[in-house]
């Protein structure tokens, strides 16, 4: 093994799949440390701190950054987020240019506004600082393939906050 190689993560991303295909696709975006600090869940119910809301509401304007892009089911846990993603078809007329918009983009967007706005919070506000970087580094996807498979992680999400154990 070289020496660069040795610390070089594995990719957990689809071989040779175009990830700014149209289509549904799950999130999970798990904070440093998995550090608690996005909310509690209270008799099986998330409930957000202010940084938490602050999540949600970037997470909700997602499609007014980027049209293409559709929230659907979500939710806002301690120390991560579900959600599902979905990415209009492309369309483009004759006279324009299409900017294809890839989930790692969007992601990366939400990451950084998301961080952004928490370091505003910590400066401002009193929020509890957080070691290096708020999110993983990496986050976990999910492409979802049909209309069962769709239901069935918007059912997780929905109950995510009744499985919580800690």
């Amino acid at each position: 093994m070289k020496d660069g190689e040795r610390w070089r993560r594995r990719s957990i991303r689809l071989l040779c799949y175009d990830y700014a295909a149209a289509g549904a696709y799950f999130v999970t975006i798990v904070t440093q440390d998995r550090a608690p600090i996005l909310g509690t869940v209270v008799n099986g119910r998330a409930k957000c701190t202010v940084a938490g809301r602050m999540v949600w509401e970037v997470w909700s304007a997602l499609p007014s950054v980027y049209p293409c892009v559709q929230v659907d089911t979500f939710v806002v846990m301690p120390d991560h987020v579900h959600g599902i993603l979905v990415l209009a078809p492309r369309v483009m007329s004759d006279d324009e240019a299409l900017e294809v918009i890839s989930l790692p983009t969007i992601v990366g967007l939400f990451k950084s506004m998301t961080t952004k706005h928490y370091i505003d919070g910590v400066n401002t506000h009193g929020w509890p600082s957080f070691r290096v970087r708020l999110w993983q580094r990496n986050y976990y996807e999910r492409i979802v393939r049909d209309d069962d498979a769709l239901d069935r992680i918007r059912r997780y999400i929905l109950a995510n906050p009744a499985q919580w154990r800690r």
